[in-house]
């Protein structure tokens, strides 16, 4: 046995040193090296001002990080639950808002009825003698009243009429025709007037006349200040005359 110089275990090569007895030892030579240090921590004075300040920074408790999320799910739902009852009261609002009524003025004695849109109503007295009836806008008036038939024709009176409450309503510094045609059973002109200073702005006036057998009936509109939308609502309220 002395003289057998094969290699046990079979397979390892040749001059391969044995494994050490002891178990224990470290196998790595760099932990050998390293086994033995003492880790030391840093000098206090080599530390950020922010660490010698403040310290260790601690971990979040768990049970406080859960309560802040309850809160913040609790306050969620509350504004959610707020939103949908809010949505709830605007539809349950438009549903049982009614839509604008149309007021009406009955002119008993000019026998006519005049459709009032919203912002319009029944005057108690015109500001014109002669007229039995008027309604009125935060800017405009239509006033009404029965009259003569006259020889002249509808054109004619009515070219007189407006001519005579441009020189007594309106007084502008320019005035315009800006409508003049007839009706089915009548003749309706309207004026633009414009004022060179700077306190009046522009005013508008209608006059229409309705011929029927037996009588006539004369509207008279004014309307200051005058623009595109109310002077459309003035020429409604004419126009609904019955």
């Amino acid at each position: 046995m002395e003289d057998d110089h094969r290699v046990w275990p079979p397979g390892s090569p040749r001059g391969t040193p044995p494994l050490p007895d002891d178990p224990d030892e470290p196998w790595n030579p760099p932990l050998r090296r390293t086994a033995g240090r003492d880790v030391e921590p840093p000098p206090w004075e080599s530390l950020p001002p922010s660490a010698r300040y403040y310290g260790r920074p601690a971990t979040p408790s768990p049970v406080r990080r859960w309560r802040w999320r309850r809160r913040a799910g609790a306050v969620l739902a509350l504004l959610v639950a707020a939103g949908l009852v809010g949505a709830l009261v605007v539809v349950v609002f438009r549903m049982a808002t009614p839509p604008p009524v149309q007021g009406r003025l009955v002119d008993a004695v000019a026998q006519v009825t005049l459709t009032l849109p919203q912002g319009w109503q029944e005057g108690v007295v015109a500001p014109v003698t002669g007229f039995t009836s008027v309604a009125r806008s935060e800017r405009g008036v239509v006033m009404a009243r029965a009259v003569p038939h006259s020889s002249q024709g509808a054109r004619t009176m009515v070219a007189d009429t407006a001519q005579l409450y441009s020189r007594l309503l309106l007084k502008g510094d320019k005035v315009d025709i800006v409508d003049d045609r007839a009706l089915p059973q009548g003749y309706t002109r309207a004026l633009r007037a414009e004022y060179r200073d700077v306190v009046n702005r522009p005013a508008y006036l209608r006059v229409t006349l309705l011929t029927r057998p037996g009588r006539s009936v004369l509207l008279v509109g004014l309307l200051q200040p005058a623009d595109t939308a109310s002077i459309e609502a003035l020429d409604t309220v004419m126009a609904s005359v019955r």
